[in-house]
Formats: structure tokens, sequence, C-alpha cells
């Protein structure tokens, strides 16, 4: 049952593909384009090496059963056999995962919401009286023995019995998930025996769940749970893994137990330190220090690493080094990087580490803690070079971008009433009752990925690029148009993404050619990398907008990022506060809205749908988290007049901590994801007195399916019960650029045949 120790590891690794392999490998299977076969080819290759490169660095434990087809916690999900009855009817095991990914014409998918306060997306695992827990342990067993015939020193990773639980949503009727605890945990005691006959001889199981504020009170939880695992006589050793923050008290839970090591994130909260060296059953203990940011992109300082290091090692029985978290968040490697940095950043690139760079970190620190620091002498001096190199760059500190914050501050940030704002806008837009509009994004189309592709290539300059992405534009304005849409968008043909497309535009940015990480299932994204003072050169939007306004009498939305937004996707600077950087990026976004509005720009968007994402996991935190935040927006919206309304959207968390933010942005529109979750998020807005216009989405856009007309219509009347006709909107949940043409048209139509339909009703 006691497995020898190990010194070095990592708590997870990428899994898409360093060019994306999995992605496309995936959607060629639901197109048809490739078989199962050529799909599990695919991904057997992708972990066969992934395998080779870690045990090629010199990991001597390698977590395996990370790789997913689409989702971690779905998977988790299959493997306790607690996947949703309306799939059950799908015969073919890999078509029923899809279908409660992503669904059908015919079936809905699960919910989709924030692994934490990460980018990453995790699909909800849904707990209702029908459920029947069951071991389905061929996933995790099947990666084990690739794994070990390869040779590789395999830790198998599945996700803990609380944290599934604590994340799992009841359905139907059903009491909290976790009070089916005692339900699922002969499951784990089985799949343990299992990893043990088939030769594992460590097991992780993550638990993050513990470092929440919801896990403050599990403490007892943990120690029940883990106090039966770890007491079953035939096993794996157990290595419970927490990350995103310290685990407060379920430490010395853990501690408490049988099990044989604890991984702490000792990068996200460095009071974890402290809290390790006071938990004395550590002593029997293996610990994974997580002092490599498993997150973020910045090389580690190695000799701040190394005295922490030192610090731990009379504090546990034996100490590993690892990263705070898994890779997953982080791109392949700095390696892929070969074209040359841009003007302005330049240099930049020598400051960063992806997930190749970061597991070598961690055998750097791993060899100092074991062999001495004389024998990695070379890798310190670098570290230390570039540190200094950092720190002393004067485009970290641009003295006009501070200067200018600090004036806008002295005089305040907020705009006239809301509602006195509502009377001017409403006679100067003159719309409807439930005006219809979309979220910003439309399908990109082919056309447009081989225009980007050719001015890329220099196969075409920038002129004939405009004139493509204009006659893109003619012809989404003229569909909305067509279907009757009231408020038109341009459908941001020129946007590789929402987030990219402003950082390559914004000094203090840095983009990469293919630093990609999972955003969820197949969508993957390239965080921009924020690494000094941001500043707006020229406007960035307004020729796009007012183009699309020339083809149209109704008005046309201008579109922008918010700055809470930009923060959350990219990979920000660790060397100053996020409040600072907010602002420095909410007085860019401000300087669009002034420039559009200048420009006859009636309505502007400024997107945050990540408000909710990068809300602390801990209460104590919460509230200056979401003052600078709401701050951030409204500095970045309040230097226009009150006939302008600012829009804004949120989607795809669970945003009850945050509905008082939400009324605090004081956006004249709100619209938020609400098909999913089938309107809830509405009433938890009335309870809370939002009084402003909004948006909930009645067509969910991350499924291929249509919603049909009368569907619609009964998420309208439900929405009308909630919110009166004069303040509500309709509109997906979310952009379409990653749907398809023909069902985006299908689905728009019932949309907007739904919203007369109700609406003659009233």
């Amino acid at each position: 049952m006691t497995a020898p120790n190990f010194t070095r590891t990592v708590l997870g690794v990428p899994r898409i593909g360093p060019r994306r392999e999995l992605k496309r490998a995936i959607e060629g299977y639901w197109k048809g384009s490739i078989t199962r076969a050529e799909l599990a080819s695919t991904a057997a290759g992708l972990r066969r090496d992934e395998w080779d490169r870690l045990v090629s660095a010199g990991l001597d434990s390698v977590p395996t059963n990370t790789f997913s087809y689409y989702d971690q916690m779905l998977d988790t999900a299959e493997l306790l056999g607690a996947l949703p009855p309306r799939v059950a009817g799908i015969e073919d095991p890999l078509d029923r995962y899809f279908a409660a990914a992503r669904g059908t014409a015919e079936v809905a998918p699960l919910e989709m919401t924030k692994w934490f306060d990460t980018n990453y997306h995790y699909l909800v695992p849904e707990i209702g009286p029908e459920t029947a827990f069951a071991l389905h342990p061929e996933k995790v067993l099947g990666d084990l023995e690739e794994a070990t015939t390869q040779g590789v020193p395999a830790r198998p990773v599945i996700v803990g019995p609380l944290t599934f639980l604590a994340l799992a949503k009841p359905v139907d009727g059903a009491g909290e998930p976790l009070s089916r605890l005692d339900e699922i945990l002969p499951l784990y005691r089985d799949l343990l025996a299992r990893l043990a006959a088939r030769g594992a001889q460590w097991v992780q199981i993550d638990e993050p769940v513990l470092v929440t504020e919801a896990g403050l009170s599990l403490a007892g939880d943990a120690a029940r749970v883990y106090g039966e695992l770890s007491s079953a006589a035939d096993r794996p050793s157990i290595l419970v893994a927490t990350y995103f923050g310290s685990p407060g008290p379920s430490l010395e839970a853990l501690a408490g137990t049988a099990i044989e090591a604890v991984a702490v994130d000792l990068v996200t909260d460095l009071a974890a330190v402290d809290a390790v060296a006071a938990v004395p059953a550590l002593q029997d203990k293996l610990l994974l220090a997580g002092v490599v940011d498993g997150r973020n992109v910045w090389r580690t300082d190695l000799a701040s690493a190394s005295a922490t290091l030192g610090t731990l090692s009379g504090s546990a029985g034996a100490l590993a080094v690892s990263t705070s978290c898994s890779l997953l968040h982080v791109p392949y490697t700095v390696g892929a990087e070969t074209a040359p940095e841009p003007a302005g950043a330049e240099g930049v690139r020598a400051w960063l580490a992806f997930a190749e760079e970061k597991i070598d970190e961690v055998v750097v620190l791993a060899r100092a803690l074991t062999e001495g620091r004389p024998v990695v002498a070379a890798e310190f001096g670098r570290s230390a070079a570039v540190r200094a190199a950092r720190s002393a760059d004067p485009r970290l500190n641009d003295a006009t971008v501070r200067d200018r914050l600090t004036a806008l501050r002295a005089t305040g940030t907020g705009r006239t009433a809301a509602a006195d704002r509502a009377v001017v806008q409403r006679d100067r837009l003159d719309l409807p009752l439930l005006p219809t509009t979309t979220i910003g994004s439309y399908p990109q189309t082919g056309a447009i990925r081989i225009a980007r592709a050719d001015l890329r290539a220099g196969r075409i300059d920038e002129a004939e690029y405009v004139r493509r992405m204009q006659s893109e534009i003619a012809d989404v304005v003229a569909l909305q148009e067509e279907l009757g849409i009231d408020v038109l968008v341009h459908g941001e043909p020129e946007r590789n993404d929402m987030v990219q497309y402003f950082a390559e535009r914004l000094d203090g940015f840095l983009a990469t050619e293919n630093g990609w990480v999972q955003s969820y299932g197949t969508r993957c994204v390239r965080p921009p990398i924020l690494y000094g003072d941001v500043h707006r050169a020229d406007p960035m939007t307004v020729s796009w907008i007012t183009y699309a306004q020339t083809l149209t009498e109704r008005p046309v939305k201008g579109m922008l990022t918010g700055p809470v937004t930009i923060l959350a996707w990219s990979f920000v600077r660790d060397d100053q506060s996020l409040a600072e950087t907010a602002d420095q990026v909410a007085l860019a976004i401000r300087d669009e809205t002034v420039d559009l509005e200048r420009a006859g720009v009636q309505i502007i968007q400024v997107d945050e749908p990540a408000l909710r994402e990068l809300l602390p996991l801990r209460a104590a935190d919460r509230s200056a988290y979401l003052a600078w935040a709401t701050g951030a927006f409204r500095l970045s919206t309040s230097g226009v007049a009150d006939g302008t309304q600012i829009h804004t959207h949120l989607c795809y968390s669970e945003f009850g901590d945050v509905i008082g933010a939400i009324a605090d942005l004081d956006a004249d529109v709100t619209s938020i994801e609400a098909a999913r979750s089938r309107m809830e998020i509405l009433g938890d807005l009335d309870r809370a007195g939002f009084a402003n216009q909004v948006g909930p989405g009645v067509y969910d856009i991350h499924s291929p399916r249509v919603p049909a007309q009368e569907e619609i219509e009964s998420s309208l009347r439900a929405a009308l019960d909630a919110v009166p006709a004069q303040r509500l909107w309709v509109n997906p949940d979310c952009g379409l650029k990653t749907r398809g043409q023909q069902e985006t048209v299908a689905a728009l139509r019932n949309l907007v045949a739904a919203a007369k339909a109700v609406r003659a009703t009233l």
C-alpha cells in the first residue's frame, strides 16, 4: 500500500495537442470526416507523446487520466454512472458522452460554467432522484494500462468525491448532491482496488473545492471521506491535491487520515506556507509543494521558490516539487513562438514560461532540493538575470497613463441616474417592446478564415483584407434586416478573438502565435500576455462599426470587451495589483467609447462575461474585488452622454454571488446567459432589486440544436413573470461565432418570430 516517494511532478498537463490536434480530430468526428478509429488513434498519440515528454524531462511520477475528449467533470460523471437520463437512450457510449457535452437536435446538453476562478469551463453534472451511481472505470484503467506499457511511472488522476458532488447540480426536486456522498464512496473504494490490481502505486484525487468558501465547512467531511478511503487494505498510495488557494482547516483534517500525500498551492496564497508549518501531522506525509505557478506564464523566481522549499523542509516527512495546479491552464511551450516579436514588445518572451518550461523549472528546483544549489547554479543565474531585466523595463511604468488615471479618479466616474438615462434613450432609439438583438459575433465563415490566412501570409494587402471584411459585414447586416432584428451588430468578422483583437491594438500586450489553451471542449483560445502599462494609441473599432451603420437605418451596436474580461482572459502581470491593471485597461476602453459616440454610434456594448469568473474563492476577499471590478467598468463607460445606451453581456457562470455587482455596473441593458439554467437568474436579479433593462438569453448557442419558436416563447413568458416588458430584451445567450450558418439563421428566425408573437399579446 505504501509506495516509494517521488520528488518532482506536475498536477496535470495540457491535453488539446500542441497544434490543437485533438480539437481538429473531434470536430472531424462530429462532421463524419474521420472515423472513430482515427479519432482514437490521434488521442492515443497525444497521450503517448505527452508521457514521453514528462519522462524525458525527468519527472519521477507522471499524471495519467488527465486526457479528456471534452471535460474532466463530464468524465467523472461517466465514471460514476451519473450522465443525465435524457442521454440514456443513445446506445453508443461515445456519442452518448458527446450528447451530454454539447446536445443534439433532440437532447439538451448539461449546463456549463467556470472551473473555480479560471477561464476553463466545466460541464455541471446533474444529480436527480433517479440518478443511480455505478462504477464505469474503463477510461481510467485504460489510460493506466497504456502508460505502464510504455514504462511510465503512472499516477492516475481523478476528481474527488467532495469536489464532484459540491459542483454538481440537483435536478427534479432532488436534495443537495453532497447528501449522496455515502453512495459514491464505495465506488471510489472499488476504483482504488482496481487501480492497485493494475499496478498503480499512486493515485491523485483532486479536491480543489476544499480551498473555497464552501470548502471551509467540508473539513469534517474530508476527514471522514479520506479516513474511509485510506483505511482500505487494497489500494495505491493516495495523494489528495488541493489548488487555487490554501485548503485552510481541511489541511489538518487530511493530515489526520492515513493518506500518504497532500498537494498544496503555494503560489496563489502565500499564507499557505505558514499553514503547512502549523500542521504537525504532516510529519509522516509527502508534501507536494506547488511553488511553480500553473496558471500564469511568468518565469519562476527560482531563488524565491527554493527559499520556500527550504522553509518547508522540516514541515513534512518528505518534500516533492510540483506546480501549483494542473498545467491545463497554460500553453504548451514558448518554443512554438517562432515569429519575431512585434514592435514594442521586444524581449518579453525571455520573461515567459509555458508548460514545458515550467516542467523544466520543477526539475531544476527538485535538483536544487535533493542535490544542492551548485548543480543548477547556471539555471538560477539565468532566472535572476531575467527578473532583473524585467523589473527595470520602462514599459512597466508609463507616467502618462498613471497621471491620467489619477486625474479621472479625482473627478469621479459615475453617470446620471439610470431612470433618467432610460427616458432620453427611449425617445432617441424608438424601439418596440421586447427589442431583439444578438450578442456580437456571427459565424466565422471559411471566407473569413481564408482572408485572415492570406493577410498573414502576405498574399493580400491590408486594403484587400478590409474589402473582404466589409463584404462579410454587409452580408451580416443584410441577414439581420431580412430576419427583422431590431438592434444590429456588425458580426465581428475582423476579430479572431474578443480579447486578442483588442490586445493586438493596445500597448502593453503581447499576442502569441501558438499559445493555445483549452476554454471548453474543442474551443481553444490564445490568451494575450499583459506585460506592461496599457495605452490605446489609435481607435480600434470605429471604422468597422461606422461602416456597418452606413448600410442600415437600424441602430448598430459598437462592440467592445470590458476591462475585467480582458484581464480574466489574458495572462496578466504579477508585479502590480489587478485593480491597477484593470483601471489602465478601462482607460483605453473609455477612449474607444468616446470615439464611437463622436462617430454617431448610439448603442455601445461593453462585454463583461468574466465578471463572476475572477470572484475570489473566499468570501473575505470578495468585496474588495467587486469594488475595483465594477469601478473599472464604470470608468470605461462613463465618458459618454446620457443618450448613448450602454449594454453589457455576461455568460456561463453562476451569478448568484455577484448579483449586486451586476447592478453596480450600472449598464443600461444587461444581456445574460439564461437558456441552460432555464431563466433562474431572473429571480435572483428581481430579488436583488435590479431595475435596469435585461436581456436573458433564450437560445443556447453552445449547442448545435435549433430551439423551436414555441420553446423560445415559453422562455420569454417565464422571463415576463420576473421582468416587466418595458425592461425586457430578446437575445441569444452569447455570440454566434462558433455556430454554423444554417443553424444560426434557423434559430434567429425562430427567436424573432417568438418575440413578435409574445409582443402581440402585450
